[in-house]
């Protein structure tokens, strides 16, 4: 979700920007609220290539660059672009990184930094197996498979990593329309729901004013599509309660939430101003009830009140993109990680 044009454009203007407004930014910036933040995030930091783990306090506790991989960096001697999108797996020991522009998702071990697994051909659109066209959100579900949105292909594809075989597929591969389950229009992510279905987040882009978000059971069925009031609805995920959280990837961009009925039930927007948020691309509800959000395009990742509507924590500059300590360049996916998890950091 990153305009390339934008990255070369402003990465010129980064050290200048930095050097006149951070530290009035740094004075104004978002009250670092005691207990906002109730655990560690992982950051996809595409625009820098870069995966950070980063603390509450805003120390970065682990970090690995995409960008300086070489051929030893994985098995098949792979030289990665950026990370669109990261999770942790399920065994809280690797990190599945989409790479959306360079056409592969990767699994990477995260004590050793090495890429253990990998599917698809580096910088090579295609449909035939062992091919992508724009995969989004790749995420290992607790059976070991891999669930990915490919975009541009129109479907939803379930991969096994022990095998390299796709094992499911959900809508028709190049046909595009909003038919769930059968068919998809731009499927930009396909999240796991606590039920062991999938929450799959159509796009839409200019076939339909507004996109969709589909809810599949367990055993592939449809429960439910709800029409969204968003241009660009990014990375819908369910949450406790059943209501669906999702992003607007637009400027000024917006946070909402629906019910399984296609009923808003919360909004958030703001025109201008430090509120403002630009192409967010995902957002999670933390456990505190906060909100987590990744404002892409303002080069942050931002926690905020629902009730307030306040922005209660915030890490990285608001428009001011940056590779240093406390800077972001167009983050394109944050991930929470509950204080209980114990990653083998080193």
């Amino acid at each position: 979700m990153m305009d390339v044009s934008r990255v070369t454009f402003r990465a010129g203007l980064a050290a200048l920007l930095m050097l006149l407004v951070a530290p009035a930014l740094a004075r104004a910036g978002a009250p670092a609220a005691a207990g906002a933040l109730p655990g560690d995030i992982l950051v996809a930091d595409r625009g820098s290539g870069r995966l950070l783990i980063i603390s509450p306090g805003k120390r970065i506790l682990w970090s690995m660059n995409f960008k300086a991989l070489g051929p030893a960096g994985g098995p098949t001697g792979l030289h990665s672009r950026w990370p669109d999108d990261a999770f942790i797996t399920p065994d809280h020991r690797h990190i599945i990184v989409n790479e959306e522009d360079n056409q592969v998702v990767d699994i990477i071990d995260i004590a050793t930094k090495k890429i253990v697994w990998s599917y698809g051909h580096a910088g090579v659109t295609g449909s035939a197996p062992g091919y992508f066209n724009t995969p989004d959100d790749a995420i290992q579900m607790p059976d070991g498979n891999v669930v990915v949105a490919d975009i541009v292909n129109q479907r939803v594809l379930i991969i096994d990593p022990k095998t390299s075989r796709i094992v499911r597929q959900y809508g028709v591969t190049g046909q595009r329309r909003h038919a769930p389950p059968h068919f998809f229009n731009a499927p930009d992510g396909a999240y796991p729901t606590p039920d062991g279905g999938l929450l799959v987040t159509e796009i839409g882009w200019g076939h339909n004013s507004f996109g969709w978000l589909d809810r599949l059971s367990p055993s592939g069925t449809l429960d439910y599509s709800i029409t969204t009031n968003m241009a660009y609805p990014s990375d819908g995920v369910v949450i406790p309660g059943g209501n669906v959280l999702v992003v607007d990837y637009v400027k000024p961009g917006s946070v909402e939430i629906y019910s399984p009925q296609g009923k808003l039930v919360w909004r958030y927007r703001k025109a201008s101003g430090p509120g403002e948020i630009n192409h967010p691309s995902n957002a999670v509800r933390l456990p505190n009830g906060n909100i987590l959000v990744c404002d892409d395009w303002n080069d942050r990742i931002v926690v905020i009140d629902p009730k307030t509507k306040q922005i209660l924590w915030q890490y990285g500059h608001q428009g001011v993109p940056g590779a240093g300590p406390g800077s972001l360049n167009i983050p394109d996916e944050v991930f929470f990680i509950p204080s209980s998890w114990h990653l083998a950091l080193r």
